[in-house]
């Protein structure tokens, strides 16, 4: 007998299951996750398959989205220098003063700029320029991340990419422009030899001074083409490719000692690199110093030292570099008074005319002056007297830091002493009854240390080297910097500190005076009120907000003092009989330093004058010993003078009445 046949289950035999229909009869899914037949934590736990198919999607789209980018972008037009736009400087009355504007730029071929400098300039900025695809993505996507942190976005960019962005891109660091350069870098490098990139990028970069291109750059430092700059010099040009602003060796000390280290890095990475033989090397050791700088001709007298100042105050409160202001399209409105500033230079001018004979003193030789005047109710630069000639003499007289103070530094040292005495006052009266308040620094009566006024006014320096040893060079050197005199510019913590080693800027120390007319407040110097690019304002000009720096006492008592001090240094005028009411700071016959100091300060106008003598090719101050002759007291007789001369032409003084001014230092027969 037959047994019948038992059919086995068969999930395919269903019709409308297909054949991946499981025997419960769900259909299986596409992304097996929550993974079926895991447990626990497994079934979250994507399997290989999944993880290397989601992974060739995101790489395919990611290729194909570059592809896409890549195709899209297009050449964009080359920079037009013929359409570059001016910065505009502005008087305080609104009145243009100078426009800045032409690009000095002087293209050459690639046989025309020495194997020595190419070699340079790509050992430095790209060692594997040859070998590359045109971009560095990993400099582009560190320079993307600092941009978003709000960090500084320069290196990493290959000489390609930075030969498109000075040709066919904005300086602008954002995140998309960053893109951009990316794919034109890409595109460039594919369509143009690496000879013609080079020379377009040494054709377009910045060296400082105004100079676009390698032409303009040697001119500008060495005063011949680029055809004839040894490998020493070329290395030098090379090195500015950084950042002219901080590696130009005649804006500054600093500026030279990062000048002759990477220059030196430069030479040695030649040989490193294979572009340099070590026997070449090793013929240049000594560094090569450059030109002194030169300035257009639209910057001759004051109008160039009004600049440096604005630009440097610029630099300081916002993220615009030289390069970005030598690219034009500003508008910038200063501080600066057109009759101020002219009224400073005539009374410098006149005074040196009197009182000065190169020819018949060899004293009188190599005298330099400097000068600066700031409304002491905001702390406006309204003028200032840089030198003779901006197109002559580089340095600015008026903005330098290298000049000793002398006695003009004693009244911070009085400040500090006085500051010192008040919280010796509140300490001990803190050590009163239980419970007893505490009194504030101002309602303490300062009287517990000696009066300074006397040696002040005499220029002893006896009493302030012994104040500063009692109550600390420390403590002066933070009241003086809380005046607004920069940390930079002070001097060791010596003894000799005390009696005006340091070596503030005319304009600081004329700042730094209105806080004993300010009930002692400090106010940052400033030169510049807007700026605007396109027609849009930049962020970063509001005035600089005033700071307590001493007590209104201390600074009610040295002011005092100052008055003593203008009283016993101002000639009486011959054809008025009244005194300015001044406080007056100076320098006198017993200071040893080789500078001359006046600081008057009045409730219209603070204003510093020193003079010295220095010499090109020597590195110190030269004496002040003869200089005008017997009766000067090594100079410090002209300053008061200038500051005298200039006060009548800028600020009217009070009408001439019978008898005394009860404001005032007082009258004279």
């Amino acid at each position: 007998m037959r047994l019948p046949r038992i059919r086995r289950a068969n999930h395919t035999e269903n019709p409308a299951a297909g054949a991946d229909t499981p025997p419960d009869g769900r259909r299986r899914r596409r992304i097996d996750l929550p993974r079926a037949g895991r447990h626990g934590r497994r079934r979250w736990l994507p399997s290989w398959k999944l993880v290397s198919g989601l992974f060739l999607l995101s790489g395919g789209a990611l290729a194909g989205l570059i592809v896409a980018i890549y195709l899209n972008v297009e050449f964009p037009d080359e920079h037009d220098s013929a359409r570059r736009q001016a910065t505009v400087y502005y008087w305080a009355d609104g009145s243009r003063m100078v426009s800045v504007g032409d690009m000095n730029r002087q293209d050459v071929t690639l046989a025309q700029v020495p194997a020595s400098l190419r070699n340079a300039v790509i050992a430095a900025e790209n060692a594997d320029f040859y070998s590359d695809s045109g971009v560095s993505v990993t400099g582009i996507a560190r320079a993307a991340v600092n941009i978003v942190k709000g960090e500084e976005t320069q290196g990493g960019s290959t000489i390609t990419q930075q030969y498109v962005k000075n040709t066919y891109l904005s300086q602008d660091q954002t995140v998309s422009r960053k893109v951009k350069e990316l794919f034109l870098s890409l595109k460039v490098s594919n369509r143009k030899p690496k000879s013609e990139i080079l020379q377009g990028y040494l054709n377009t970069s910045w060296f400082g001074r105004d100079s676009y291109g390698v032409q303009a750059a040697s001119y500008a430092y060495y005063g011949v083409p680029a055809r004839d700059l040894n490998p020493g010099q070329g290395a030098l040009l090379a090195t500015l490719l950084k950042g002219a602003d901080s590696y130009d060796p005649a804006l500054s000390p600093a500026n030279h000692k990062r000048a002759e280290d990477r220059w030196s890095w430069i030479l040695d990475r030649q040989v490193e690199t294979g572009l340099m033989s070590a026997g070449e090397r090793a013929k240049y050791t000594s560094f090569p110093e450059p030109k002194p700088p030169v300035k257009p001709t639209s910057q001759a007298g004051q109008i160039g030292y009004l600049i440096d100042i604005a630009n440097k105050y610029i630099k300081t409160r916002t993220g615009i570099t030289d390069k970005d202001l030598a690219g034009g399209g500003y508008r910038v409105h200063t501080t600066f008074e057109k009759a101020k500033v002219r009224a400073l230079a005539k009374a410098v001018e006149k005074v040196r005319a009197e009182r000065l004979d190169p020819k018949k003193r060899a004293a009188d030789r190599h005298v330099q002056v400097g000068a600066a005047s700031v409304r002491p109710k905001d702390g406006a630069i309204v003028a200032v007297y840089g030198g003779s000639d901006a197109i002559e003499h580089f340095s600015n007289n008026a903005d330098t830091s290298g000049v000793p103070a002398g006695s003009a530094f004693k009244p911070f040292v009085y400040a500090a002493a006085l500051e010192h005495a008040n919280a010796r006052g509140q300490q001990a009266a803190g050590r009163g009854k239980p419970g007893q308040a505490v009194p504030t620094a101002a309602a303490v009566e300062p009287t517990t240390f000696m009066d300074l006024t006397q040696p002040l006014v005499d220029s002893d320096n006896t009493p302030f080297v012994q104040t500063g040893k009692t109550i600390g060079l420390k403590t002066v050197k933070k009241l003086a910097v809380a005046s607004g005199l920069r940390e930079e510019s002070m001097a060791k913590l010596e003894p000799t500190f005390s009696i005006g080693t340091s070596t503030p800027s005319a304009v600081r120390l004329a700042s730094a005076y209105t806080t004993f007319l300010n009930n002692g407040r400090a106010t940052e110097p400033y030169s510049v009120t807007r700026m605007e690019r396109d027609g849009a304002a930049v962020d970063g000009f509001e005035k600089p907000e005033a700071r307590r720096a001493m007590e209104p006492k201390v600074a009610a008592l040295v002011g005092t003092a100052l008055q003593q001090v203008g009283w016993s240094a101002l000639e009486p005028p011959k054809d008025r009989k009244i005194y300015y009411p001044v406080m007056a700071g100076k320098t006198g016959p017993n200071d040893r330093m080789k500078s001359a100091w006046f600081i008057g300060t009045t409730k219209e106008l603070s204003t510093s004058v020193t003079m010295f003598r220095t010499k090109p090719d020597v590195p110190h101050l030269l004496p002040m010993n003869g200089v005008g002759g017997p009766g000067s007291e090594r100079g410090s007789a002209f300053p008061p003078l200038i500051w005298a001369e200039y006060q009548r032409t800028a600020v009217p003084p009070p009408p001439v009445t019978d008898g005394t001014v009860s404001q005032g230092l007082g009258t004279v027969s």
